[in-house]
């Protein structure tokens, strides 16, 4: 059962840095459930306001939804209240209710609703697709506007409308005009997650535009960093800021860029580079280069 009411998840997520752990395999590519939970175990320890299991840095795409569900109920054993969990809903919109319902009955405290598979969509059918969602389920909703789902400030303020469990809106596009428009229309009525890969990178900017917090994938595997840097985004110290953006934040893109999938290999290897084994990533991913992994560990070095 969900510790958190809709309206007590949007509170808390606003309260703090959110985690995106990695799903932990075996060199066969199988779940390792014992490393995940000693991963989930580490992160739980640092002050974050919500925890996302099997989400897009936990390479929830490659997953079944069997292996969802074993995700996330490990997820919420492992961390037995201590923060809240968040499970993904995927797919078309009746795979996204089947999720959101499988969540549900494996206890977690809300849903991240990504964009639906493959297919183009109008506004219109995006409002009935998270709409759909929101009616089969109790618990607070996150929806990712991105990809084939980027939604505009009149279509969230009809959901938040119409849906009293939408409760908080993440961004993966970063269009600044959009956004002022979405929280000129919409204002407090939702949380505002900051979505973009590497998202340390834009969190002082969107600052501005009300996204008080945002999904860090790096602190996977620099936790304090993470959360210092967080704190400096809160504070507004710019001149903090921008000196870690050039120690660490800047010259771990240059690895990141260089590859498409990057932005989630490298966060695993990041976990392994700290000594944590968090295995290789899945098809269609691929590792970075034992050369790569040499510049990360030393860039890692650099911060801890």
């Amino acid at each position: 059962m969900t510790h958190f009411s809709p309206a007590e998840l949007a509170a808390q997520l606003k309260t703090g840095l959110l985690s995106f752990p990695v799903t932990a395999f075996h060199a066969d590519l199988s779940f390792h459930e014992a490393s995940y939970r000693e991963h989930l175990s580490w992160l739980s320890q640092y002050d974050v306001a919500g925890l996302f299991a099997a989400g897009g840095t936990g390479e929830g795409f490659s997953l079944t939804p069997t292996e969802i569900d074993t995700v996330v109920r490990t997820a919420v054993s492992e961390v037995n209240g201590r923060v809240p969990v968040i499970a993904p809903a995927t797919g078309g919109t009746a795979s996204a209710v089947e999720g959101a319902h499988a969540a549900e009955a494996a206890g977690a405290d809300g849903i991240l609703l990504f964009p639906p598979y493959l297919t183009e969509a109008g506004q219109r059918g995006l409002i009935e697709h998270v709409s759909t969602v929101c009616r089969s389920t109790t618990l607070g909703v996150t929806v990712y506007s991105r990809a084939n789902a980027i939604l505009t400030d009149v279509t969230v303020a009809e959901l938040a409308d119409r849906n009293p469990n939408f409760v908080c809106l993440k961004d993966g596009v970063g269009n600044v005009e959009q956004m002022t428009r979405t929280y000129a229309r919409v204002g407090e009525r939702l949380t505002y997650v900051g979505g973009l890969p590497t998202a340390e990178t834009f969190a002082l900017p969107l600052l501005q535009l009300g996204y008080s917090t945002y999904s860090s994938a790096i602190f996977n595997f620099v936790p304090e960093f993470a959360l210092g840097f967080y704190a400096d985004v809160i504070a507004q110290d710019r001149s903090a800021v921008y000196r870690k953006l050039n120690e660490f934040v800047l010259p771990y893109l240059d690895i990141r860029d260089r590859t498409k999938g990057y932005a989630v290999s490298i966060v695993k290897a990041g976990v392994n580079a700290i000594g944590r084994n968090a295995g290789p990533v899945r098809p269609p991913l691929q590792d970075l280069t034992e050369d790569e992994v040499r510049q990360l560990t030393a860039l890692i070095g650099k911060v801890k």
